[in-house]
């Protein structure tokens, strides 16, 4: 009997040791839902995942696509996913709303809005705009940004004409030159156009007064309270992505490949070397990729309060951290 009995005790303990070993190497799942279809922005994160930097931070990441930033920060703070990927001035609108989010990295420090224009246009100037009509859709950000770079370079509206359409014909009436620009984004609609076989050329908003603060990724104000090291884990897997990216841009782009075999690779490049150009502002340089500055973020509060409406007396510092960034 003394013999069995040890023999259980020896099974039991290798249970109870594989048990503990099961335990130890578990994974978090988790999600990131995108701000729009898979592109050039986000195969960073594709990168990461295929070479193992979130499993190696004890995280099965998920990575969907999403339907633009409004949605992904309302999918956010509902719980239906853990990460997201919104745009500053959605995720502020909303947030002033009831949204309980956060930015948890300022991913794009600099904006990719811009005014896309067919090169042959000869727009290389804000001045360049009088006398010509520009391709908008009612709403959106751009469109509600732009009087702030009008202001800026004291440009006379009521000689610009607005030609409001759908998001998807705005590249189209450009092509046929049924406006001479639109107001789209560096990494999307230009490389859109240059598709076409077209030479596009870009006035950025950031170069001419009217920057705000770009791409973000949040979490849920309850996953920062209460899974702060899943966060924290996750955000070092992310730094750690983007960096590899940028020395690397193929990798990532072969990752994306992966997981969407019908993207096209040399646009999805070039929108990926893009994004890669908006990391940084003047007062995120130097910093580690996701740093935050606050007096960005405050002007880019400011800019929301003048000409998108937003209504708050939060501080800038409501609406995003560095906190979790790797010291």
């Amino acid at each position: 009997m003394r013999k069995i009995s040890l023999l259980i005790g020896a099974a039991l303990a290798a249970l109870g040791a594989g048990a503990l070993g099961t335990s130890a190497s578990a994974q978090d799942k988790a999600s990131l839902r995108l701000n729009w279809y898979l592109g050039g922005l986000h195969a960073p994160f594709y990168l990461g995942v295929a070479r193992g930097y979130y499993a190696a931070e004890k995280i099965d990441l998920e990575i969907q696509e999403g339907r633009g930033s409004p949605n992904t920060v309302q999918i956010v703070a509902a719980g239906s996913a853990t990460f997201g990927m919104a745009d500053a001035g959605s995720l502020m609108l909303l947030a002033s709303k009831g949204a309980e989010v956060q930015a948890v990295m300022s991913l794009l420090n600099t904006s990719g809005f811009g005014v896309i224009s067919l090169a042959e246009t000869g727009i290389k100037t804000p001045k360049d705009l009088e006398g010509k009509t520009l391709a908008i859709t009612a709403g959106d950000a751009l469109t509600q940004l732009f009087p702030a770079l009008a202001k800026y370079n004291k440009l006379d509206m009521s000689k610009i004409k607005l030609l409001q359409v759908d998001p998807a014909s705005k590249v189209v009436v450009v092509l046929e030159k049924r406006a001479h620009a639109l107001l789209g984004g560096i990494d999307d609609q230009y490389f859109l156009i240059e598709a076409k076989g077209q030479k596009p050329s870009a006035l950025r908003f950031a170069d001419h007064g009217a920057n705000t603060v770009g791409i973000t990724v949040l979490a849920a104000a309850a996953t920062i309270k209460d899974k702060s090291d899943l966060v924290r884990r996750f955000v070092r897997a992310s730094v750690k992505s983007w960096d590899e990216a940028v020395k690397n841009p193929d990798a990532a782009i072969d990752a994306a490949l992966k997981t969407k075999p019908d993207l096209n690779r040399e646009s999805t490049k070039k929108q990926l070397l893009a994004d890669i150009a908006l990391l940084h502002s003047p007062g995120t340089k130097g910093k580690t990729v996701g740093y935050g500055d606050e007096a960005e973020w405050k002007a880019t509060q400011d800019l929301l309060k003048e000409y998108r409406g937003l209504q708050t007396t939060q501080p800038p510092g409501a609406y995003y951290t560095n906190a979790f960034l790797p010291k």
